[in-house]
């Protein structure tokens, strides 16, 4: 029986503390790093993958989507507002928020605190593989822009080093782990999902996307890395800017004079 010398110790309770009023600068700085998460870091991340499956049709076809992407108007103010700069803010607020955060999986080994503790490191991890991708693949070696015949053999050459491609294959399952229970905080926080059951109906939902995007962007570095493309030529014409289906005699003969 609890006294006011042995108090009851306090009921733990599961869920998601929400957002909450009242709380100054950083009621806004957490909304705007929740939000950010979703759109437009998560939509670019969708962008990504998709694009990057084109790298399954062969050296071309991934050439010509990235001469796509860096054709449209604009393209530079899109990439740093609505790409760089909200990726810098949510990875370095991020990272604010993992340095002042506490787990308690040791005394208190509950699922909420498991994926607490996930959620932070596989931040973490995603975060930095992706200010050295875009350091590696944006801004250093061949451009790309200007140059996107040459956007596969670029990725197709840092992946034949076997600590790199280790690199790329953990990141890859880190960001889609991040993205997919992201959108679960997401809707708990901003009372999308109210209430318990459907807190848990929603995280397999959330479980499923996740593993979805895992295996598209897995499926995109075996197209870099497995037999069907091996040795791609340092550059391929993409004149063409419609992508291959499969292997057709155009996209064939093109490789072999390039060959």
């Amino acid at each position: 029986m609890a006294t006011a010398q042995n108090p009851a110790a306090p009921k733990l309770r599961g869920g998601v503390q929400p957002l909450r009023a009242g709380q100054g600068m950083s009621f806004v700085l957490r909304r705007l790093h929740s939000l950010l998460g979703i759109v437009p870091i998560g939509a670019f991340l969708l962008e990504h993958l998709l694009s990057n499956f084109e790298a399954l049709k062969g050296p071309m076809a991934y050439g010509a989507q990235v001469k796509f992407l860096n054709s449209l108007p604009l393209v530079r103010v899109l990439e740093w507002t609505f790409i760089f700069i909200p990726i810098l803010y949510h990875g370095i607020y991020g990272v604010y928020i993992w340095l002042r955060g506490r787990s308690n999986v040791v005394y208190y080994p509950y699922a909420g605190n498991w994926l607490y503790v996930a959620q932070r490191w596989t931040g973490i991890i995603a975060f930095a593989y992706i200010v050295q991708h875009v350091l590696r693949q944006r801004f250093l070696g061949a451009d790309l822009p200007n140059n996107p015949g040459m956007a596969f053999a670029k990725v197709q050459h840092e992946l034949s080093n076997p600590i790199m491609l280790a690199v790329y294959v953990i990141a890859m399952i880190a960001v889609c782990w991040h993205f997919a229970y992201g959108i679960w905080l997401f809707a708990a926080k901003w009372g999308i999902t109210s209430g318990e059951t459907a807190r848990k109906r929603f995280g397999w939902v959330c479980l499923a996307f996740g593993v979805v995007l895992t295996v598209f962007g897995l499926a995109s570095i075996w197209a870099f890395v497995g037999p069907q493309y091996q040795n791609a030529p340092e550059n391929v014409p993409i004149s063409n800017l419609m992508a291959p289906s499969g292997s057709s005699p155009l996209y064939l003969n093109s490789f072999r004079q390039v060959s």
